[in-house]
């Protein structure tokens, strides 16, 4: 009996050690240089960040700049503090230390001020409860038979499929894509082709700070292999020609808001090597120490650590896609990083298009309606890291599936921006003009968005007066704009040597011909109505 109470007592001296050390985000009040880095970017930028940047007017800015590196090392230097990650958009350090100590340094005369993980610290309300496991439903695997093409559902449920019809796979796009842990992707045969063809740009694990990324947790490997996966007659992930790195950020040994700074710090490095799109099937609300949990009044998009490094990343350019989490048979709403403005947050369905009961749901706390849209997250096609397909469910599936559609998507048309890019996807979902809290704006159609990513920017008064053709070049369909007042319009499509190939009838109800069975080649598309009239050079593919 003696001998328990004594472990007891050991157990809860322990304890009380792990959590007298505190977290904190450390802020300066300036940074070094800034005006000379600012007029010589490519010093803080690479040159695709600063194309990517130049493409879509998004400002070069102080938010650039890197953090003081003498701030930094005056920092650790600093007895009983230890940095783990920083933030330049922020301008601030994640640390951990004796309260104590941590309340010294807004003394120093460069820190701002310090913000404590622990809210009470900061005045704030303390959340309890136990920490669950947040890839409990992710790791169960079910036993399905599928025919040939596992992934077949998942991609033609949102007909991300019609996108690689037209050869937009995701080609000249640099995806992110943060996670776990990601073993096995060198010698796996679900990447051989991307990893032959140079696509793999980059690993890094922010946790270890060293280029390897094979940790104890395959998570990452799977929800990688349904943007890039590619095995011949077996499974195809969304944006088989995308460009990849591979971070790692989350640590499944605990629980702790220091991912949410490793998480930031990623996107920083991502934004700085002009990725594009960056995948998060990671979420952050409920933590060891129930002093940093997440309230539901926390989740607003605005106050924690990832949602601020989101936006400050989607005005950066970028688009961040997220998944709204598995807790809606929990704690119910999405989780951080996925209430932020600046995340495009992906719920799960099963596959016949119905809301998953575990999938997190909306709003935020702020009343912004989350998720944005769904995609398929229960038995959802995966590659293990040996290179067998397997089917997993979770909302960390769902994700991933969206970011390879949108990155096929864009690379149709690149000079989009990203949030034109996520209206025009939310536009396209089934439930745009009644969302609910449950389904977001509800299950895109790739092919509707593609449709209309076509005509954007052509201005309005052109298109009030005048036909228009798209996609072009084409594959298989074709599809007008067909001018205000019109009705009906005649169609006629010849070979370059003026002999008539068919014709037929458009009107702004039915406004698509099917050019499948034309055989490859150019053709002269002539569009007429009374007095208007157009004629378009047409390359099928």
């Amino acid at each position: 009996m003696k001998k328990t109470v004594l472990l007891l007592s050991f157990l809860f001296f322990q304890v009380n050690i792990a959590y007298s050390q505190e977290d904190a985000l450390v802020f300066f009040e300036d940074k070094e240089n800034v005006e000379a880095a600012l007029a010589n970017p490519i010093s803080i930028l690479t040159q695709k960040a600063i194309d990517r940047k130049l493409l879509h007017n998004t400002p070069i800015d102080s938010r650039d700049v890197p953090v003081n590196e003498a701030y930094i090392t005056a920092i650790k230097n600093i007895f009983g503090i230890t940095v783990f990650a920083k933030s330049k958009w922020m301008n601030c350090l994640y640390v951990r230390g004796d309260l104590q100590n941590l309340e010294t340094l807004e003394g120093l005369d460069f820190v701002s001020h310090v913000e404590f993980a622990d809210k009470s610290l900061n005045l704030g309300p303390i959340i309890g409860g136990v920490t669950e496991d947040k890839f409990f439903i992710e790791n169960q695997t079910k036993s399905i038979v599928y025919d040939y093409g596992a992934a077949t559902n998942q991609v033609e449920m949102i007909a991300a499929n019609f996108l690689h019809q037209q050869d937009f796979t995701g080609t000249g796009i640099d995806i992110a894509v943060l996670d776990s842990g990601f073993p096995g992707v060198l010698t796996n045969p679900a990447f051989e082709t991307l990893t032959d063809q140079g696509r793999l740009l980059g690993t890094y694990n922010f946790i270890t700070r060293e280029e390897s990324t094979d940790t104890s947790s395959s998570h990452g490997s799977k929800t990688f292999s349904d943007i890039g996966g590619y095995l011949e007659n077996e499974f195809v992930g969304t944006a088989p020609g995308a460009s990849f790195y591979l971070y790692v950020t989350e640590d499944v040994t605990q629980e702790n808001p220091v991912e949410e700074a490793w998480w930031v710090e990623a996107l920083e490095r991502a934004d700085s090597l002009g990725v594009r799109i960056v995948n998060t099937s990671l979420g952050y609300q409920d933590y060891d120490n129930p002093a940093y949990t997440h309230s539901y009044e926390d989740l607003d998009g605005f106050t924690t650590i990832a949602a601020r490094g989101a936006n400050h990343a989607f005005d950066k350019g970028m688009l961040l896609l997220t998944s709204a989490g598995n807790d809606g048979q929990s704690f119910g709403f999405v989780a951080t990083p996925a209430d932020a403005p600046g995340c495009f947050s992906i719920g799960a369905v099963d596959q016949d298009g119905v809301y998953a009961g575990f999938s997190s749901f909306g709003p935020n706390s702020s009343g912004l309606r989350k998720p944005d849209v769904m995609a398929q997250g229960v038995s959802a096609a995966v590659v293990d890291q040996n290179g067998a397909v397997d089917f997993n469910s979770g909302t960390s599936f769902s994700s991933p599936i969206m970011a390879g559609a949108i990155a096929s998507l864009w690379q149709s048309r690149p000079e989009a921006t990203n949030a034109q890019i996520m209206q025009i996807v939310r536009a396209s979902a089934h439930l745009f003009d009644n969302p609910t809290d449950l389904m977001g704006y509800g299950i895109p159609n790739f092919e509707t968005a593609y449709n209309a990513l076509q005509i954007l920017g052509a201005q309005a008064q052109f298109l009030d007066i005048q036909f228009a053709m798209y996609p072009n070049p084409a594959r298989d369909v074709v599809s007008f704009n067909i001018p205000s007042g019109i009705d009906s319009a005649a169609v006629s499509v010849f070979t370059t040597a003026g002999q008539q190939v068919f014709s037929s009838e458009i009107t702004p109800q039915q406004n698509t011909l099917d050019i499948s069975a034309i055989a490859p080649g150019i053709y002269i598309t002539k569009v007429i109505s009374g007095g208007t009239k157009n004629s378009f050079k047409l390359i099928k593919k």
